[in-house]
Formats: structure tokens, C-alpha cells, sequence
């Protein structure tokens, strides 16, 4: 595209200065006008020592024999050496093996089945609770405290969180019986592959309780987003300190962010309401009382709006880990 262009300029200010312009090679410029003609290709003679039609059919039996047939050329090189047998170089193998697209990996491989995806919604509060487990830093390097949060992934409230010195199956498994106690039991929680999130004693308790385990695919943090969210909220959050002087201190520090996360939070996610409001069931009236105050600043100075009603946010309908097809939410209807 660039030689009309060349060509166009080098009329008013000459070839040479037309491609310093434009920042093309005189060399290019030519070359790409009068290209060379063609060579012809002359065919490669075949080596003296190339192996028959014959030979090389013999070759290619050996290799796929039962006796060799899932082991790679080097090992089937040297084993026939070792019998006294040679039939030609492993770099002949190869071509031999590359000309019938036999070439690569010989031996049986490994072949791991894909991880189901993760599939929620939850249409109201109490229906689909995410947990997870993030560290904390310690007084000093190498010290981390471990913090357990449990949400509601619908209303996005904190049912539950305690924080511990280590990672343990029975602290997680009482944090969930205790929010349970209160919240009430949901349909299904939702984890990631983590030590607690698998263990007996967490597994035992939701079988005894009816309520579904759900787990995120290895490596894929995008399929437990609410509570990988949260935790970004909570450490990005201005008054997150660097360390923490002891357990008690993050336990009061924890305190302190989930009753201000639960109950002061304006969450986009959620219309812009507090958890607290969405899932204790205030939201409606909440978003009544802004549309209100919406349509009385419209009805005093419309031309500020453009003339247009404005519209408090809405309420979200429901909340996906993975949102399922179409045609999976008709057969679970």
C-alpha cells in the first residue's frame, strides 16, 4: 500500500525525498516495483546411501512392531544394536516416522478428563453462600494469620468469618455450622479446592445437612468471584494496614471492616445498596425512598437532567458462579 503513496509524492519532490518522508528504503521501494524474476528450483539428487523402498518399508514394520510400538526411536535404536541388528541412524527413523505423520510422542500418554464447570444461581438471599481463606500478614516476615469469610453471594452479607494462626478443617468446619445456626441452612456453598474446603470433617457436615458442596476448577479463580471480590475489597481498602501486631489485632482490625462491609458498603454489584439492606429484605423500600428524592429534584430543575426521569439503580434478579445455559435452566425448572 505504501509504494502508490511513494509513487503519488515522488512526482511533486522526486523519488529519493518522497521515501525519506515516508520513511521507506529506496532499495525497498525498487525492489518491490521490479521484483526479480523467479529461479527455478532444481530438484535435490538423492543420496547415494539413501535407503531402498524396500528398506525403508522394513524399517518403518520394525518400528511399528507390538514389540516397539510405544517406544521412542532412541530406545528401539539401541536395543537392536544391542541384538547385533542395524538398520539405519535414529535421524532415518525419524524422517521415516515423519513421512507416515507417526512422529512425536510414541508412548501412551496420560489423558486427564476436563473439571465440570460450576454452575449457581441464586434468586434471593439464603440460597448460594460462597467461602474462601486469605492470609494476612503477620508482626514480622514468615508470621500470617489466616482469615475465613463466608458471603452470601446473592446479597453479598458476610454470614460469617473468624480468623485463626493456620488453616485447619475444624475451624472451618465450626464457622460454617455457626453461620448456619443463624442464617439458616442454604441450598448450596460454593469453594475452591483448598485443604478445609475439601476435608471430612467440612464435606460430613453439608452431606448431614442436605446442603450441595460446589468447588472451583483447579487454577480457574473466576469461577469463585464473589468471595475473590470481597477479599480485594478488603485489602484495597485505605485503612488496610501493611502487618498486623498480633492475632487479636487483625481479629479486632476484621471486626471493625465487615460490620462497616455488611452494614455501610454501598456494593455496585447490588444497586448500590448495603449487604445488610439487600439481604434482610430493606432494599425495596431503600430504592423507593431514592426514587422519591430522584423524581423531586427532577420535577424542580428537569433541564439538569436533560430532560430525562432519572432512574435509582436497580436490583440485581440473581447471582451467577458461571452463569448455566439456557437450556440447562429449563430441565432444572
Amino acid at each position: 500500500m505504501i509504494n502508490p503513496a511513494v509513487d503519488g509524492l515522488a512526482e511533486h519532490v522526486g523519488t529519493a525525498a518522497a521515501c525519506a518522508l515516508l520513511g521507506r528504503s529506496r532499495a525497498s521501494h525498487y525492489r518491490a516495483k521490479n521484483p526479480p524474476p523467479p529461479r527455478p528450483r532444481t530438484p535435490r539428487p538423492a543420496p547415494a546411501n539413501k535407503l531402498s523402498a524396500a528398506e525403508r518399508a522394513h524399517v518403518l514394520a520394525v518400528l511399528t512392531s507390538q514389540r516397539f510400538a510405544d517406544k521412542s526411536v532412541a530406545q528401539v535404536w539401541a536395543t537392536l544394536l544391542d541384538e547385533g541388528t542395524y538398520l539405519c541412524s535414529m535421524s532415518t527413523m525419524h524422517r521415516i516416522l515423519r513421512e507416515h505423520d507417526m512422529a512425536g510422542e510414541r508412548r501412551r500418554q496420560a489423558s486427564h478428563p476436563p473439571r465440570t464447570r460450576p454452575e449457581l444461581v441464586a434468586t434471593a438471599p439464603g440460597q448460594v453462600w460462597s467461602w474462601d481463606i486469605t492470609k494476612l500478614k503477620g508482626p514480622e516476615r514468615g508470621v500470617y494469620y489466616d482469615l475465613y469469610v463466608v458471603l452470601d453471594i446473592f446479597s453479598r452479607f458476610v454470614v460469617g468469618w473468624t480468623i485463626a494462626a493456620r488453616e485447619d478443617a475444624e475451624i472451618a468446619k465450626n464457622l460454617l455450622e455457626h453461620a448456619m445456626g443463624i442464617h439458616g441452612v442454604p441450598e448450596a456453598i460454593h469453594a475452591d479446592r483448598g485443604t478445609s474446603m475439601t476435608s471430612k470433617p467440612v464435606a460430613q457436615l453439608l452431606v448431614d445437612l442436605g446442603v450441595a458442596r460446589s468447588h472451583s476448577r483447579p487454577h480457574v479463580s473466576n469461577d469463585n468471584p464473589y468471595s475473590e471480590a470481597a477479599f480485594k475489597t478488603l485489602k484495597y481498602a485505605p485503612v488496610f494496614p501493611e502487618r498486623f501486631g498480633s492475632l487479636a489485632d487483625a481479629g479486632a482490625f476484621a471486626e471493625q471492616f465487615f460490620a462497616y462491609y455488611n452494614h455501610e458498603h454501598r456494593h455496585c454489584g447490588i444497586g448500590l445498596h448495603t449487604p445488610a439492606s439487600v439481604h434482610f429484605g430493606t432494599a425495596g423500600q431503600v430504592r423507593a425512598q431514592r426514587q422519591a428524592t430522584l423524581d423531586a429534584a427532577y420535577a424542580a430543575r428537569p433541564e439538569r437532567f436533560g430532560h430525562r426521569r432519572p432512574q435509582a439503580p436497580k436490583l440485581p434478579e440473581a447471582a451467577w458462579i458461571n452463569q448455566p445455559s439456557q437450556e440447562a435452566l429449563i430441565q432444572t425448572a
